[in-house]
């Protein structure tokens, strides 16, 4: 059984910083894409960033030279920092791994979710 859980959430004031980590377990042979998605009250969840297993990057306009995706493939994780942050960056932010494929099936695979909060 896969599972993916994320860490790294909190309470900043605007301008600063978090570091939110992912990481994925169970019988994993290999993940093709993870990323990050986040849901503000009231609003449609949405990409914030995404990154493929070549290392292709993919960000949100809203998010672009603030946030940087990483990944550690050895470690099935994957790491969102976030810069600079805005009010409106405050969400619940998903850990997204995509094309999962384990020992007994490929899939999609979601974490439960860790708040951000940025203070104005």
């Amino acid at each position: 059984q896969v599972q993916v859980v994320e860490s790294g959430g909190g309470l900043v004031q605007a301008g600063g910083s978090l570091r939110l980590s992912c990481a994925a377990s169970g019988r994993i042979f290999s993940i093709n894409a993870m990323g990050w998605y986040r849901q503000a009250p009231g609003k449609q969840r949405e990409l914030v960033a995404a990154i493929s297993s070549d290392g292709s990057t993919n960000y949100a306009d809203s998010v672009k030279g603030r946030f940087t995706i990483s990944r550690d493939n050895a470690k099935n994780s994957v790491y969102l920092q976030m810069n600079s942050l805005k009010p409106e960056d405050t969400a619940v932010y998903y850990c997204n791994a995509n094309g999962v494929l384990s020992s007994t099936r490929l899939g999609n695979y979601w974490g439960q979710g860790t708040q951000v909060t940025v203070s104005s």
